[in-house]
């Protein structure tokens, strides 16, 4: 998805303010069926009901860690069988490739790599670090207002405001002013 802002200080959108969170529900839920897709919610507080009304794709932040857990158990595996291999050590008749020690190995490589790759997967799908980072937000959203940010496609603005007034927006702003993420 592309970001919500564009070269200017403007994004090309509608913020509105909400004072209750089934008011901003139903804008949300409204905007979706009406096709608007690109939309953002800000929350004094985490509620379920905005979660519910944003249909938010599960997080592909999970297979990183799949991935990344079985690449360190079979790098663990692998790692110490080419060893035992390499460096052949006979003792007592047993076998030079033994699994059951082995696991421990892989055990610690499968944790290592699976949180590595968490952590990769978290940064590459929250695209950070972002070095210049512009939000559209308002002070009230601290202060138990929530807000909803909508773009929607080009000539569609009017529906798209029409939407949030019907909804109950206590306050609408179209093209609404950016800041810095540092200077709230």
């Amino acid at each position: 998805m592309r970001p919500l802002h564009v070269d200017g200080h403007q994004p090309p959108g509608m913020l509105g303010i909400f004072a209750e969170v089934d008011a901003a529900a139903l804008a949300i839920e409204r905007l979706r069926a009406a096709g608007m897709k690109r939309i953002v919610v800000f929350t004094p507080v985490p509620r379920h009901e905005l979660e519910h009304a944003l249909h938010a794709p599960e997080s592909p932040v999970r297979l990183f860690t799949l991935v990344g857990g079985l690449t360190g158990a079979a790098t663990g595996f692998a790692l110490t069988i080419w060893t035992s291999l390499d460096w052949p050590l006979v003792t007592g008749g047993k076998p030079i490739v033994s699994l059951p020690p082995y696991v421990v190995i892989a055990f610690e490589l499968t944790i290592l790599f699976g949180a590595l790759s968490t952590v990769l997967g978290l940064l590459i799908n929250a695209r950070l670090p972002r070095a210049r980072r512009m939000v559209v937000y308002d002070p009230s959203f601290s202060a138990g207002r929530f807000g909803v940010f909508v773009a929607p496609p080009a000539g569609r603005e009017p529906e798209a405001a029409a939407i949030l007034r019907e909804s109950g927006a206590v306050e609408l702003r179209e093209r609404p002013v950016e800041i810095h993420v540092g200077t709230l």
